[in-house]
Parts: structure tokens; C-alpha cells; sequence
């Protein structure tokens, strides 16, 4: 079989008796894959630990259950009488959140290791786990204008500490599940996904929608200043929510059994991020650099050429299309929280 799919022969290849586990479907990237399998007719199980109404978006037609799948017990009636499971659940966040919560970082491991194990005696066809470039190691990351990271650069081994490690494990869990029990497993590094109807406050979110908050609020209570973590130079790559779940039924779909980079190759410094946000919402703020605050590695961007080579495809959405799209979904959800809008 080809590893180059396009998105037709992805559909007539899951026919209506195909079933999907999303692990952790309530949160951002789970919501917006159960609705992609949906719409492709796969019969759709939603687990995840949160209350229902926590959840960013609930399927009707989909079987949503709430249950803590770091428990072995959990994990097999999740599985059971499923063709695929979809793994993103963990306990993440943004660089706040992981600094300072390693431990409950750590305790993600549970989860993948009772879903890969329910899932062999379940006789699960597929399983796919998302995986991060927090793997990489910090020394390939000192700089703004970095070297792209290459899959092979995970090792020698020094991942970011607490977070990245437990991908790392989990990563290793997946290829040895595959080699010892013939579970067909498949893994992508997610770079920095953002979009729509995620988490944009309390401390969990991410750069963009962190940005994209700020700034929403500063021009819906008529603020002038902004405060940014670090100088600003500070670089990455972001994702773009459309991008990732594309990437994520094309890698499991796929023949290929190593890990792979999921994310944009479009580099830019925060200060660049807010330029565009500024410049979409109108607006010229002050800025305040607070040095003091968590900023992760220097410099990150992925390496797209192995993704390339085995599905024919990359990330493709711009920065600033994404941006655009997330930019309207967050103001309006500031606007309902302050009260200056109504639902």
C-alpha cells in the first residue's frame, strides 16, 4: 500500500462499519478529530475525563463517555469493540503549565500504557498516540534562527524535562507494543497546534491563543498595553488545528511506523505573532517583556522532509490564515466572559 493518500481515498477506505476510539476527544485537537471521523462515518466513542459540559465540543452523534482512562479498567471498556484508537489524552498544557506541573506531566504514562494495553486485548487494528517535539533535546534549541529538527535528532536522548520525557517513553511503549504484539501503532510530534475551540486561559493555553486573548481583551476594554513572556525573539512554528487532523488520519492511515514531525514550517518570533495579531485586530499596543516568566527552548521549528517523503504531505495552512480564524473565535469568547457580549 502507498503511503501517499489524498483525503478521497482516506474516506472510502473507512467505511460506515469502522469504529474509532478519541481518547481524550473532549479537549481541543480530540473535539475537532472525533467531528473529522465523524463526517468520514466511522462510529465514534469520545473519552475523556472532564465533565461533559467542560467538554470544547460535544458530537451528538457520537457515544461520549466520561471516564478516567489512567485506570486499566477504564482504558479496556474504552477499547473494547473499537477498529481504531486515537490517543490525546494527557495532562498539558502551555510552557506555564508544564514547567511548573511534572509530575502530573509524568502521570500521563497511565494513560498510554492501559490504552495500548487494552487496546492488544481488545485486537485493536490501529493505535495512534500524539507525541511532541518537547522530545527534542534543549541543545538543539538554543538559538532563534535554529536548525530544523529532524525526527532522528531525539536522540541521544534529553527531551524537556517532566513533559517531554513522557512522550518520549510513551513513543518507545508504542514501537515495543508494535514489535512484541503486532499492534500497528503510529506516532506524530506534534508542533505547537492552535485554532478554534481550545483552551485560551487559566494558564493552560498556548502562545497564540495567549496572544490572540490579549489582545481581544485590550481592545474590548480599551487597554493599551500588553504583556509578553520574554523578549519576544524567542521562535517557533505553529500548527494550525485543520493541518494537525488532516496529519493525523494521513499518518494513521499510513505505512509508516516511526514517528513523525506534525507541523508548520513557518518560523516567526512571538514579537512577529503579535505584529499579526495587532495588525488583524487593528491595534497598536505597548508592550511589557517580562523577563521573568517561563519561555521554553530559545528557538523551534519543524523539519517537514521525512513527512514529505512518506505521505506526500506537509502542513500547508498560513500562519496568518490560522491566526485569522482564531483570532474571531477567541475575541468573541472574551466577549462573553466579560460580559460585553451576548452568547
Amino acid at each position: 500500500m502507498s503511503n501517499r493518500i489524498c483525503l478521497e481515498e482516506l474516506i472510502a477506505v473507512s467505511d460506515h462499519s469502522s469504529s474509532a476510539l478519541v481518547a481524550g476527544g473532549g479537549g481541543f485537537i480530540g473535539g475537532h478529530l472525533a467531528a473529522r471521523l465523524l463526517r468520514e462515518g466511522y462510529r465514534v466513542r469520545v473519552v475523556d475525563c472532564k465533565p461533559v459540559d467542560e467538554w470544547f465540543q460535544v458530537h451528538p452523534d457520537a457515544e461520549n463517555v466520561v471516564a478516567d482512562l489512567s485506570l486499566l479498567d477504564a482504558a479496556h471498556a474504552a477499547a473494547d469493540g473499537m477498529d481504531e484508537v486515537y490517543n490525546l489524552a494527557a495532562d498539558m498544557g502551555g510552557i506555564g503549565f508544564i514547567e511548573g506541573n511534572k509530575a502530573r506531566c509524568m502521570l500521563s504514562v497511565l494513560i498510554n500504557t492501559h490504552l495500548l494495553m487494552a487496546s492488544r486485548d481488545a485486537g485493536v487494528d490501529r493505535f495512534f498516540f500524539s507525541s511532541s517535539a518537547c522530545v527534542y533535546a534543549a541543545a538543539h534549541q538554543t538559538a532563534p534562527d535554529l536548525e530544523a529538527l529532524r525526527e532522528e535528532m531525539a536522540y541521544p536522548a534529553m527531551p524537556e524535562d517532566g513533559y517531554g520525557w513522557e512522550k518520549l517513553f510513551d513513543e518507545r511503549m508504542c514501537r515495543h507494543f508494535s514489535e512484541d504484539f503486532g499492534l500497528r501503532t503510529r506516532v506524530a510530534r506534534f508542533h505547537n497546534i492552535y485554532g478554534p475551540h481550545g483552551t485560551w486561559d487559566g494558564g493552560r493555553e498556548k502562545a497564540p491563543a495567549a496572544i490572540c486573548r490579549k489582545i481581544a481583551a485590550a481592545v474590548i476594554n480599551g487597554d493599551d498595553k500588553i504583556e509578553i513572556w520574554g523578549d519576544g525573539e524567542q521562535t517557533r512554528s505553529f500548527t494550525y488545528i485543520d493541518d494537525c487532523v488532516e496529519g493525523i488520519r494521513r499518518i494513521m492511515r499510513s505505512d509508516c511506523d516511526q514517528p513523525l514531525n506534525l507541523g508548520s514550517e513557518e518560523l516567526v518570533t512571538i514579537n512577529q505573532l503579535v505584529d499579526l495579531v495587532q495588525e488583524l485586530a487593528g491595534c497598536s499596543l505597548t508592550r511589557h517583556h517580562d523577563l521573568s516568566a517561563a519561555q521554553g527552548v530559545r528557538g523551534r521549528n519543524s523539519d517537514n522532509t521525512l513527512i514529505r517523503k512518506q505521505l506526500g504531505w506537509a502542513p500547508s495552512i498560513s500562519l496568518r490564515d490560522g491566526i485569522s480564524e482564531t483570532y474571531k473565535w477567541i475575541y468573541k469568547e472574551v466577549g462573553y466572559a466579560s460580559h460585553r457580549f451576548l452568547p
